[in-house]
C-alpha cells in the first residue's frame, strides 16, 4: 500500500509504530496485573494456610492429650494387661467391664472431645472395646480378623512409630466417610521396656476441618486436607464445585488440579503429615481483575486516540511547509512574483527560502536578458539608421522631386516628397516616441504613395479626438497596421476599398481602431504570426506593459478590424528603449 500524499504516509507510519506498542503495553499491563493478583493471592493464602495449620495443631493437641490420658489411665492399663493374660475370660463380661471403664475415663477426662466420635482399644488378642460405637472391628470383623489387622498398614505403622500417634486419612473401621482415625500403640507404662498391651484408636469427625479452615475467615476458594504420602483427600471445605480426585502421589494430584484450571497454594502440617491446600479456579480469581482489564483497555484506547490525534498534528506540521513550498512553486509558474509565506528555520524552510531566492534571481536575470535584447535591437536599429545617411537620402529625394517636376511628371514628384517626409517621421531624430498627430501624418504620406501606385483605389477616413493629438506615443505602431490592411485586405479586393482609423481616450487608456472593408480572413492566426503584427504586439507589450492589448477581428468578404489599447503614461519600470 502506497499513499499518494506525504502526510498520509507519515500518519500511517506513526500509527503503525505507536498502536502495536500501545496494544503490547496494554497486554503487558494486564499480564502484570494478573501475575500481581496471583502473587498477592499466593501470599495471602500462604498466611491463611499457616494460620489453619496452627489451629489444626491446637485442635489435634486435644486429641493427643486424650490419647495420653487413656494410655496413662491405670484402670484401663490393668484391664488390658488382665485381658491379654486371661484368654478364658467370657467375652461379654470382659468387654462390658473394659468398655464401662473406658467410657468413665472419657467422661472424667479434661480433654476436649467435641470432635471425637468414638474411642476403641484393641488388646493383644485383638478383642475390641469401644465407646461411641459397637464393640467390633468393623471392616476387619470376620474369621481372618487377626491376620488382616496385622497385615494392615496402620497396624504396622503403629508399632513402627513406637508410641507416636499415627493420623489416618479415613475411618480404619470403614463405617463412615465423615471421620478419620488416629492410632497409637498402647504401651505398658509400668514396664521398663514399655511392652505393648494394646492399640488405641480415636475416631475424629471431619467437621473439625470446618473449625480449622474457618478460623482464618476464608471467604473464597476451597480448602482441602490431603494425605501427603498417598495423595488421598481427607476433607474439603467451602467448595462450591465438585472436585473429583483419585488416589495417587501428591505431585500427581496437584498436577491434575492445575490441569483443571485451579490455582493452588499448599502448606505442610508437621503434626499430621498432611498437606493443607487452598484451591481457587483461575478464572474466578482473575474475574476480580476484570475492572483492571477494562480500565487498562480504556486507557490503551485513550492513548491510541491521543496518539492518532498527535500523529495527525505532527504530520501536519511536517507537510504544511511542504504544501507552502508547492503552492509557492505553482503560483510562480502562474506569474505571481510575491511570496508572503514565512518558512521555519528547518530543512523545508531552507528549501522554500532557496526556491524564493532562485525565483527572484530568475526574474532579475530574465529582466536583464530582456533589457539586453532590447538594447541589442536598439543598437541594430541605430546601425541601420546610420547606414541610411539621412542627408544623402534627403538630397537624393529632393533631386528626384525636381527632375520629375521639370519633366512634368507630377505623380513621381509627389511620391518623392511623401517618401521624404515619411523617412523624416520614421527617423524622428532618434527619439522613440512622437506626438500622435505626427504618427497620423506618417500614415497620410504612406497612403498617398500607395494611392499613386494603385491609382487612388484606397479611401482613408480619419476620426481622431483632438484631445489626444498632442499626446506622445510609441512611433510606428499605427502605420504597420494600415500597411497590413492594404496588403492583406484591400490590395486583393476587386475595386476600391476604405480604411478607417478611429482614436478615442477611454479613462486612462487611448484606443485606436483600424478597420477596412477588404476581403477578410477565415484564419486570423495566419496574420497574427506574421512579422508585422507580431512586431507591433511585442513592441506594444514591452513599452506599455501587460495591461496593453491588441485585438484582431476578421470575417471573410466583410473586412478586418484591429483594436489597440494602451496607457499613454506607462509605469517607469515598463518603459524601455526600443
Amino acid at each position: 500500500m502506497r499513499f499518494k500524499r506525504v502526510r498520509s504516509r507519515i500518519l500511517a507510519a506513526i500509527i503503525l509504530l505507536s498502536l502495536p506498542l500501545i496494544i503490547l503495553l496494554g497486554l503487558i499491563s494486564i499480564n502484570i496485573s494478573n501475575d500481581a493478583l496471583i502473587a498477592v493471592n499466593e501470599k495471602s493464602n500462604k498466611d491463611q494456610l499457616r494460620t489453619s495449620s496452627e489451629v489444626a495443631d491446637l485442635l489435634f493437641r486435644n486429641i493427643k492429650n486424650l490419647h495420653w490420658s487413656l494410655v496413662n489411665n491405670e484402670e484401663i492399663r490393668d484391664e488390658l494387661r488382665s485381658n491379654s493374660q486371661n484368654s478364658e475370660l467370657r467375652p461379654d463380661v470382659q468387654t462390658l467391664r473394659t468398655t464401662t471403664r473406658l467410657q468413665r475415663m472419657v467422661s472424667s477426662s479434661y480433654a476436649d472431645t467435641r470432635f471425637v466420635t468414638s474411642i476403641c482399644v484393641f488388646d493383644l488378642q485383638f478383642r475390641t472395646y469401644c465407646s461411641g460405637r459397637s464393640d467390633d472391628a468393623g471392616a476387619y470383623e470376620g474369621a481372618d480378623k487377626v491376620s488382616r489387622i496385622k497385615e494392615s498398614g496402620w497396624y504396622k505403622n503403629a508399632y513402627a512409630n513406637k508410641g507416636k500417634i499415627e493420623y489416618l486419612p479415613s475411618d480404619l473401621f470403614g463405617e463412615t466417610n465423615d471421620t478419620f482415625s488416629t492410632v497409637k500403640l498402647f504401651r505398658d507404662a509400668d514396664s521398663n521396656s514399655g511392652e505393648p498391651i494394646g492399640i488405641l484408636v480415636i475416631n475424629v469427625s471431619k467437621s473439625i476441618f470446618h473449625k480449622v479452615f474457618n478460623a482464618n475467615g476464608a471467604e473464597y476458594g476451597s480448602y482441602m486436607a490431603l494425605d501427603h504420602l498417598e495423595g488421598t483427600p481427607i476433607a474439603v471445605y467451602n467448595s462450591s464445585f465438585d472436585i473429583p480426585l483419585g488416589d495417587g502421589e501428591m505431585s500427581k494430584v496437584i498436577g491434575q488440579l492445575e490441569e483443571r484450571g485451579y490455582v493452588i497454594n499448599s502448606f505442610y502440617n508437621q503434626t499430621t503429615k498432611w498437606t493443607l491446600l487452598h484451591l481457587v479456579q483461575k478464572k474466578e480469581l482473575l474475574g476480580e481483575a476484570k475492572n483492571i482489564r477494562w480500565v487498562t483497555t480504556l486507557i490503551a484506547a485513550a492513548f491510541a486516540m491521543f496518539a492518532i490525534a498527535v500523529s495527525y498534528v505532527i504530520s501536519g506540521t511536517i507537510t504544511r511547509p511542504l504544501l507552502q513550498v508547492k503552492k509557492m512553486m505553482l503560483d510562480w509558474t502562474k506569474g505571481v512574483k510575491q511570496f508572503p509565506e514565512v518558512f521555519a528555520e528547518d530543512e523545508v524552510g531552507v528549501i522554500g527560502n532557496t526556491f524564493r531566492r532562485i525565483a527572484v534571481e530568475y526574474d532579475e536575470l530574465n529582466e536583464k536578458l530582456v533589457h539586453s535584447e532590447l538594447k541589442e535591437k536598439e543598437a541594430e536599429l541605430r546601425v541601420l539608421q546610420s547606414q541610411i545617411k539621412p542627408h544623402f537620402l534627403y538630397n537624393t529625394l529632393d533631386s528626384m522631386y525636381w527632375l520629375a517636376y521639370l519633366e512634368k511628371n507630377y505623380k513621381v514628384a509627389d511620391m518623392a516628397v511623401s517618401l521624404s517626409e515619411s523617412f523624416k517621421l520614421s527617423l524622428n531624430k532618434g527619439k522613440e516616441t512622437m506626438p500622435i498627430y505626427n504618427e497620423l501624418k506618417h500614415i497620410q504620406h504612406y497612403l498617398k504613395i500607395q494611392n499613386i501606385r494603385f491609382t487612388d483605389r484606397f479611401s482613408y477616413i480619419e476620426d481622431v479626438d483632438d484631445a489626444i493629438l498632442a499626446m506622445e506615443m510609441l512611433k510606428l505602431l499605427l502605420q504597420p497596421l494600415v500597411e497590413n490592411s492594404i496588403y492583406h485586405g484591400l490590395e486583393r479586393k476587386i475595386g476600391k476599398g476604405t480604411i478607417k482609423l478611429t482614436g478615442r481616450k477611454e479613462g486612462h487608456y487611448v484606443v485606436f481602431i483600424i478597420e477596412d472593408d477588404g476581403i477578410g480572413m477565415k484564419d486570423i492566426s495566419q496574420v497574427e504570426n506574421g512579422f508585422g503584427l507580431k512586431n507591433v504586439r511585442e513592441r506594444l507589450q514591452l513599452y506599455y506593459g501587460p495591461d496593453s492589448s491588441m485585438e484582431i477581428w476578421s470575417q471573410k468578404d466583410v473586412g478586418t478590424k484591429v483594436t489597440l489599447r494602451f496607457n499613454p503614461m506607462p509605469p517607469k519600470e515598463t518603459g524601455t528603449n526600443t
